[in-house]
Order: structure tokens, then sequence, then C-alpha cells
């Protein structure tokens, strides 16, 4: 199973990102957001977390112009598997490829702690591996964290099942709670928290290994 991780100026869980997906039994490889094409055979594509383009503009809105952003359109419009994680979360709904937006913490500051999550559907494959209702926590750290959606948005999100975590203790003001978020094909995940974070004992918590042994285990059987 192929992965491809996208880099962008400003990207710092990159690496990190890489290392869950190898943790998980995935071949990674790191792209270049200059680049105009993906690696050949790729099965699946993560967008790290970090500060790309050091935020200027809404958050990921001009890294959601890079040259590579194109590709990955096209390849999630293909049926490819797409994870953004928190900027890249951000990414994903500039490019459209997810529905809302991200604005700033409703208390205006940045967080940065472990937080409790709900696991709210395990009809994906980035949550095949958890169990409907299970609480989690994953750690988060952002500025512009809010999941901003109009009311209908978020109940239609809700009735198709596509909300994949929600916040136990909304921590950003987030609509409906939502912390993450399957467009309508359920191969593109956004979510704000970072699983990467929480894949190793040494972090002090292996929660978030599931994301990326579900996504693993899915990319083998599609």
């Amino acid at each position: 199973m192929k992965v491809g991780v996208i880099v962008f100026p400003g990207s710092n869980c990159d690496r990190d990102l890489a290392d869950a997906f190898r943790k998980a039994g995935a071949d990674v490889t790191m792209v270049w957001h200059k680049d105009t094409t993906l690696p050949v055979g790729l099965d699946a594509i993560g967008i790290p977390g970090g500060f790309s383009f050091g935020d200027y503009l809404r958050c990921g809105a001009i890294a959601a112009q890079s040259p590579i952003c194109r590709a990955v359109v096209d390849f999630a419009n293909r049926g490819g598997f797409v994870i953004g994680i928190c900027n890249g979360f951000q990414v994903l709904c500039e490019t459209g490829l997810l529905p809302g937006v991200l604005m700033r913490n409703a208390g205006l500051k940045f967080i940065c702690r472990a937080e409790g999550l709900r696991v709210e559907t395990t009809d994906s494959p980035f949550t095949s591996a958890y169990s409907k209702g299970d609480e989690v926590t994953i750690p988060i750290a952002h500025h512009d964290g809010n999941y901003s959606a109009e009311a209908d948005l978020v109940a239609r999100l809700k009735g198709e099942d596509r909300v994949a975590f929600s916040y136990l203790d909304n921590p950003n003001g987030s609509a409906g709670d939502i912390a993450g978020v399957l467009s309508e094909n359920r191969r593109v995940l956004g979510m704000m928290p970072h699983p990467e974070r929480a894949v190793d004992s040494a972090q002090g918590n292996t929660d978030g290994a599931a994301v990326f042994t579900s996504l693993v285990g899915a990319m083998a059987t599609a």
C-alpha cells in the first residue's frame, strides 16, 4: 500500500504523518507542493498539519491553489483515499473536496491539549477499526479549528452519517461539535485533531492509531 504525504512551505506535521502511516504498514513517499503530478501507484494521500504558507489569507487557501492540489482533487474525484489533518482539513475545505469552512476558535486563542472525541461512525475507511461510540483522546493544536457550516448542512452531515468524530467538550465552537467530516463517497476525511500524535506508547497514547490501521486495511481490500 502506497501513500503520498503532501508537503507545503510551513507544514510541520508531515514527518509525524508519514511515521504514523509507516507504523500501520504503508510505503510512504513525500510529495512537494510544486509537483504537478502524483507518484504512480498511490493508494492514498495524506495532507498534514502545520501552517501552510504562513496561514496568510484564510488558513489553507493558498495551499489549495498549489499545483499538486489539482492532482489531489483529480485523485479524490477518481475515488482515491485522502485524509487531511488540522491544516490539511482546512486545505480540503478550501479545495471544495469537503463542505464547510474552518474559522478562528470561538475563544480566539490557540488551543494545544489532549481532547476527548467520540467515534460517530465506523462506516468509513478511516474509522472501521473503532467501535461506534468509542470515546478516545486525541491531541489538538490549532487556532482556526472552528468548523463552521449552516444548520441545514450540519443536519445533512449527521443524517448521512458523515460526521466521523465529534468533540465531547467542544473546545473551539465547532458547529454540531464536529471534529471530523467525510466526503459523500466516504473516501475523503478531514479532521482537526491530530491522530498521528497518538500512535505510539512513547507518545503516551495510541488512540489515534486505528485511523491509520483502518485506512491501510481499506487500501488492501479496495
